[in-house]
């Protein structure tokens, strides 16, 4: 049964590469319209700070009981030592978190009445220094042999370029041939797609397994059609393509498309669903099961989230129950 595999996520350690956000939520109440133009005014009840991007992976990792480290970019700011202080409420090791000389990326939703009103970001994108490289290589090098599984998170603010994956790339073609078979799971961004040849996954949404694949994808056909053109393209073991209220779709090896429907009851918001994806995903695959059962668990996992608002995470018993109600 699929709930055995979920007792196994406590032995799985993943490294988790990718752009660290702090995601800032702004909650409140709207009664009326400002004199001042036709926007709501919002009146604030709450404030939180929660990990975002690649750092909600690390997240939702932790939630669903597995074990985890996050390799990164933060700002030498009060923003990066209050992401510090999340990592660490989160029990996940910090090490890998490099300072480097722009500042933290911060999203900043502000909500009211369980619907987003507006949101701000403050980032610096761009490829990391040399110097920051040169670190975040160093710890690549130091650490990966350690992990159980590698889950690329691409947000496209820089720290996924050419030199970190050429690097990573050959780092597993090594461990590899040293009979430590670590799978690459990746959540792409398709400007960004090229570098993620050879994965063992990639989790594109609808959009941009249009965009990576050049196929514009309207029923079945199509969506078939884009996913192989993906799969052949970026010569990948799998392509599993998320596709919001319609579910999944996997393609893997010579195998046909598998269609996986949506196990979410209500959808407040998809934000952070796709971070889900790809660490349930990686669980799934660090504790042995195979590329069907680990979608599986992901498509619950995130049948969970988009039933939440805001940047959320399904806990363990969460998925245990989901999976329970369906009798795997």
């Amino acid at each position: 049964m699929l709930r055995d595999a979920i007792d196994r996520f406590a032995e799985a350690n993943i490294l988790v590469i990718g752009d660290v956000i702090l995601d800032q939520f702004i909650w409140g109440t709207v009664t009326r319209i400002s004199p001042e133009a036709p926007v709501p005014v919002v009146n604030v009840t709450k404030e939180e700070l929660l990990l975002g991007g690649s750092a909600n992976v690390v997240r939702n990792i932790v939630s669903l009981g597995g074990r985890c480290a996050l390799c990164g970019i933060i700002g030498d700011d009060v923003m990066g030592n209050e992401l510090l202080s999340l990592m660490q409420a989160a029990g996940a090791p910090t090490d890998g978190l490099i300072k480097g000389s722009r500042p933290t990326t911060i999203k900043t939703r502000v909500v009211a009445q369980r619907q987003q009103v507006v949101r701000y970001d403050r980032e610096q994108s761009g490829p990391p220094s040399a110097l920051t490289l040169q670190r975040l290589l160093a710890y690549l090098e130091k650490n990966l042999a350690g992990f159980d599984a590698v889950l690329v998170s691409d947000y496209a603010k820089g720290v996924i370029s050419g030199p970190l994956m050429c690097r990573l790339h050959e780092l597993l073609a090594q461990l590899r041939s040293e009979k430590h078979p670590l799978p690459l799971i990746v959540d792409p961004k398709p400007v960004n797609a090229a570098l993620f040849s050879g994965a063992t996954v990639i989790t594109p949404n609808n959009f941009e397994a249009a965009k990576i694949s050049g196929v514009e994808i309207t029923d079945e056909a199509s969506l078939l059609a884009a996913a192989r053109a993906v799969k052949k393209d970026l010569a990948c073991t799998a392509v599993l393509i998320t596709r919001g209220e319609a579910g999944m779709a996997l393609l893997e090896g010579e195998n046909d498309m598998v269609l996986i429907p949506t196990m979410a009851k209500e959808v407040y918001d998809v934000t952070g669903a796709g971070d889900t994806v790809a660490a349930a995903l990686s669980l799934g695959l660090a504790a042995g099961c195979s590329m069907t059962e680990a979608a599986v668990i992901a498509n619950h996992a995130a049948g969970i989230v988009v039933g939440k608002v805001g940047t959320a995470s399904a806990s363990r018993d969460e998925l245990l129950t989901a999976l329970a109600a369906e009798g795997l």
